[in-house]
């Protein structure tokens, strides 16, 4: 690698920019030899540190690949034709177009995110949950906003802080409904979490809602939970079901193995439901796992689960 001539200060660690992107170091590093790019140059200490260039870019592919781009396919695009790409996108990954129910409402959240009007934002967000009921809000709303605050980013148009407080309000919004749905003793329990890798949890939040309204007992532990520490938890819960959240941006054998590792570790009883945006899911679906290709396939899932398991099912301590 070429001895940097930048100042340090122009340049971010692979910490930092794990953080900043989502992207994992082994990641950046598997993409570093077999594409390429990125091409860190070397602190004073010899650890990686990245260009804002680069960094503007990386940005750019992990939006685009939460929208559904696998990375192979636009790390080799510049940074205006990643954002031309972003701007012109119309259709999901599925080629579905988006929602454009609520393209006026959509966009004076946005509004409200930018010029950083968080209790007004909530206030409104919590006025339409009320009218349209959390299921409709969560597919309806969240989950196009989730993309417009993705592009956004994507483009440079919305700071970190702001995509922050975002999810920050969604979270309160949503928390707050969640909270007012009786948890009757009904099964199936069943424990939410992410691996350590996966830093986001709005998937898992909006999966964690759509699950309580159909009645489900709902155990959460948050993000980054170590895979033997989910065992530890299914276990100590007497779960039926762990539910996990997979984004675009992990890496796909890291997501394959940590699957079967925590397979193994379970009881044969208790299943595994998989969402998310990350390909691996949807290209070559682990075996013994439930993948979910959207949340509206939670009604159906919950119900194939009741009717194996009888209402006097009791699961083994």
């Amino acid at each position: 690698m070429k001895p940097s001539s930048l100042t340090p200060s122009v340049l971010i660690g692979i910490s930092a920019l794990e953080r900043d992107t989502g992207l994992s170091k082994d990641t950046l590093r598997v993409w570093e030899r077999r594409y390429d790019f990125p091409q860190p140059l070397r602190d004073s200490q010899g650890e990686r540190a990245y260009p804002a260039d680069q960094v503007e870019k990386l940005r750019a592919i992990r939006r685009l690949m939460d929208m559904g781009h696998r990375p192979g396919k636009i790390i080799h695009l510049s940074l205006d034709e990643l954002d031309h790409l972003s701007q012109h996108k119309n259709t999901d990954a599925s080629g579905s177009r988006h929602d454009l129910g609520y393209e006026d409402e959509l966009q004076h959240f946005m509004t409200l995110v930018k010029t950083h009007q968080v209790e007004e934002l909530r206030r409104q967000m919590s006025q339409t949950l009320l009218r349209l009921g959390l299921a409709r809000f969560v597919t309806e709303v969240v989950s196009p906003l989730n993309n417009k605050v993705g592009e956004a980013w994507s483009r440079g148009n919305l700071e970190i802080f702001e995509e922050h407080l975002y999810t920050e309000s969604i979270q309160v919004v949503m928390r707050n409904a969640i909270n007012t749905i009786p948890q009757p003793g009904r099964q199936p329990r069943i424990l939410l979490t992410t691996f350590p890798q996966e830093p986001h949890g709005l998937g898992l939040l909006m999966a964690e809602a759509m699950f309580s309204l159909e009645a489900a007992r709902c155990i959460s532990l948050g993000v980054q939970t170590p895979i033997w520490d989910i065992a530890l938890a299914a276990t100590a819960q007497r779960v039926d079901i762990v539910a996990l959240s997979f984004s675009a941006c992990l890496n796909p054998t890291m997501v394959s193995d940590g699957l079967s590792e925590l397979r193994q570790k379970l009881a044969p009883q208790v299943e595994i439901w998989a969402g998310g945006g990350c390909p691996i899911l949807h290209r070559k679906s682990p075996a013994d796992i439930v993948v979910f290709k959207s949340l509206q396939q939670i009604p159906q899932e919950i119900q194939r689960w009741r009717e194996q398991h009888p209402p006097n099912h009791e699961p083994q301590r």
